[in-house]
């Protein structure tokens, strides 16, 4: 048994506002006796502007926001996952990458987006994440001390095949740390995750960006807990903040062992 948290953020453009506000949050879960933190996509800053986060994204060993949370992970020895930072890995290219921090404050594993975002929703509301960032190519899981978490990112959320590999290779849990918009995220977001959970009898841990950010863009918000079995445990509307569960990983195991479809393909 452990307690999980997910922070819902509304991040802007500035990395030092974003930190500061993840801080506070943080410390709000850890109040509420949490072991592990996850927040969501784009954590530190929110946008697609190639130009601008080329100038201002940098390197994990020198990335602010990145930093901050090592320390803080260390303080409160607490094991945190942030959802995504944009991080810069040559002079023109950028990921958006999802960073595990253990307890001691010290990396474990990353996992760079595979599924870019690049759809026409409207005349009016248009993404095209393949021109800012470069997309991973690698599925990343990794053992924590209750159980194997499979990684995510996002819009990789309508991609089933990607959760099938990562429960098959052992994950009880999976997290999609989210900036989905309001479009898509009203029509989509509670079915999508629960089908995650429910095809693959694994938690999913689901923080989200949410409101009205700086540049108009909205997003959905809904931060979400849901067990194995589809039942939402916790859930945040829009606001800001932190929601927090108890999760028994032995639910997973259970249902597996009387439903066996990871088996049958």
């Amino acid at each position: 048994m452990f307690r999980v948290s997910c922070i819902q953020l509304r991040s802007n453009n500035n990395i030092n506002h974003n930190l500061n506000k993840t801080k506070k949050l943080i410390t709000k879960a850890v109040k509420q006796k949490t072991d592990f933190i996850i927040t969501p996509e784009v954590s530190s800053h929110f946008s697609l502007d190639k130009k601008e986060l080329l100038k201002i994204c940098t390197s994990m060993k020198k990335d602010i926001y990145l930093n901050g949370i090592k320390e803080i992970a260390k303080k409160y020895k607490k094991w945190i996952l942030i959802g995504s930072l944009i991080i810069k890995v040559s002079k023109n290219k950028l990921v958006n990458r999802s960073i595990l921090i253990d307890k001691s404050g010290r990396i474990r594993t990353f996992y760079d987006k595979i599924h870019m975002y690049d759809v026409t929703l409207s005349k009016k509301e248009k993404y095209f994440e393949s021109k800012s960032f470069n997309s991973g190519n690698k599925i990343k899981s990794f053992k924590l001390p209750w159980g194997k978490i499979g990684l995510s990112i996002c819009y990789d959320l309508r991609f089933p095949n990607l959760y099938r590999k990562l429960s098959k290779a052992g994950s009880l849990f999976l997290s999609v740390p989210s900036a989905f918009t309001e479009t898509t995220g009203k029509k989509h977001w509670h079915t999508l995750l629960k089908a995650r959970a429910i095809e693959n009898f694994c938690f999913v841990f689901a923080p989200a960006q949410g409101g009205t950010h700086y540049n108009g863009r909205k997003t959905f918000g809904h931060s979400l807990i849901i067990s194995p079995d589809g039942k939402v445990i916790k859930e945040l509307k829009k606001s800001e903040g932190v929601i927090t569960a108890t999760i028994n990983p032995q639910l997973s195991k259970n249902l597996r062992s009387k439903i066996p479809s990871l088996k049958g393909d």
